[in-house]
């Protein structure tokens, strides 16, 4: 089973997906290692952390192929990609669809905001009229090659038009033809269920930024309401954030790397996570046919 079948069927099982976000192939790894099915790669981590920028639009689809191509490269899970507003008109979108999908993405996520963009959970979106967003969305299912290839269709139009607009939006872009729907930063208990009680039947995606606009759930509490993915998408780049600046407080407070040893991980498995061992026995093995030597024995 390709990735792309996998994560249909992951939506389609009883239950919800925790997706954590990541931003580059070590961080997609790890999340891999750590047992989780599926993983998300968050365009505000990939701005944070490669260009040391707020995710305000400023990420070109260059900078995010670059970065997204050895993520699916190197993790054998179904890889969801924040793929903003489409980066421009609806050619442009399609041309991402197609450039995503052949980079090995299993699924995109597809926002009705105008560009350039903000995070979700930031204040000052502009939104796209309904019509467009429409637009956007036929352009990207008319390009997919694989119907599995999944169009996850998210609305920010809660902080401008209210919760009423946002779920009407979502049911819009279902009609045409989204796969997943996505309103992002319902504000209370009540409106996060509001939007599960809305979408009955149909795959939607909740976003839980730890001290965003949303309030937190468990997954056990989502699956009850019938959300199928729950995406933790800040939580690993706020765990490095955190790790580095503790590490490199400690080593300039000490001028010495004897506390620092008990907050990093060991040489062993840093090597471990990147394959080392193997990477050098392969050159080995290709050094010893280049000898002429039999490389079995």
């Amino acid at each position: 089973m390709d990735k792309r079948q996998k994560l249909a069927e992951l939506v389609e099982r009883p239950g919800v997906v925790v997706v954590p976000g990541t931003y580059d192939a070590l961080t997609a790894r790890i999340a891999e290692r750590a047992g989780f099915e599926a993983i998300f790669a968050t365009g505000a981590g990939i701005s944070n952390a490669h260009l040391g920028l707020g995710d305000v639009g400023l990420l070109t689809v260059d900078e995010l192929l670059r970065t997204i191509k050895p993520m699916c490269e190197r993790t054998s899970i179904p890889l969801i990609v924040d793929a903003d507003t489409g980066f421009g008109g609806y050619l442009n979108v399609q041309r991402t669809v197609r450039e995503l999908e052949y980079a090995g993405a299993a699924a995109i996520t597809l926002e009705d905001q105008m560009f350039p963009k903000r995070c979700g959970h930031f204040r000052g979106k502009r939104m796209a009229a309904v019509g467009e967003m429409v637009g956007r969305l036929s352009a990207a299912v008319d390009a997919r090659g694989d119907p599995h290839f999944l169009i996850i269709a998210r609305t920010d139009a809660r902080a401008s038009e209210g919760l009423e607009a946002a779920i009407e939006r979502v049911h819009r872009y279902f009609a045409a033809g989204a796969d997943i729907g996505f309103v992002e930063a319902p504000q209370t208990d009540e409106e996060v269920r509001a939007v599960a009680d809305a979408f009955k039947g149909k795959p939607m995606l909740l976003n839980l930024v730890e001290g965003g606009k949303t309030p937190l759930f468990s997954a056990a509490e989502l699956g009850q309401m019938g959300f199928k993915i729950m995406l933790c998408a800040n939580t690993a780049l706020r765990a490095a954030i955190k790790a580095v600046g503790q590490a490199m407080a400690a080593l300039k407070e000490d001028g010495a790397q004897t506390r620092v040893q008990g907050m990093i991980c060991t040489w062993q498995e840093r090597q471990s996570l990147v394959e080392s061992e193997s990477l050098m026995d392969l050159e080995i093995h290709y050094d010893q046919i280049a000898m002429g030597e039999d490389p079995k024995k």
